[in-house]
């Protein structure tokens, strides 16, 4: 467990480095690409499961952020992350897979309100899909449609 956390921690840090280098946050100002609407994909887990930010910039601004993650077997993680064919097997499990579900929306939401990913706290019990924000957010901001 301390393993993944760190690996975790690692990924979000690394990403968050790449999103400071790639936007120009911090410094006098930030540089995002010209108007228009930027996907971005993060590096799998130890599960494969990573994560995809859709950007839409406006007037030189973040005006929409969608953040999902993708299973391994391709599916969202939405409502039914955390089932066991489609049962809750273990509420407790359920209960955290949900808070990380939850947490995409609100990382999504901070971007368009904060305008810098660096600016996008961490939530308790979703660090990793933080992570995976992050990256796909710093991938999405390269430029590149």
């Amino acid at each position: 467990m301390k393993v993944k956390k760190r690996k975790a921690m690692a990924i979000a840090a690394l990403a968050a480095a790449l999103a400071l280098a790639i936007c120009g946050c911090g410094g006098s100002g930030s540089s995002l690409p010209e108007d228009g609407v930027y996907t971005g994909v993060s590096s799998e887990d130890d599960k494969g499961a990573y994560g995809e930010a859709t950007i839409t910039i406006e007037g030189g601004r973040i005006t929409d952020c969608a953040f999902v993650t993708w299973q391994k077997d391709g599916s969202i993680k939405d409502e039914e992350y955390g089932k066991v064919n489609g049962e809750i097997s273990s509420q407790d499990f359920y209960d955290k897979a949900q808070l990380a579900v939850v947490a995409m929306g609100q990382y999504a939401d901070a971007l368009v309100e904060k305008q810098s990913p660096d600016d996008v706290d961490a939530i308790t019990g979703a660090t990793i899909a933080h992570g995976q924000f992050l990256e796909a957010v710093a991938d999405a901001l390269d430029g590149e449609r």
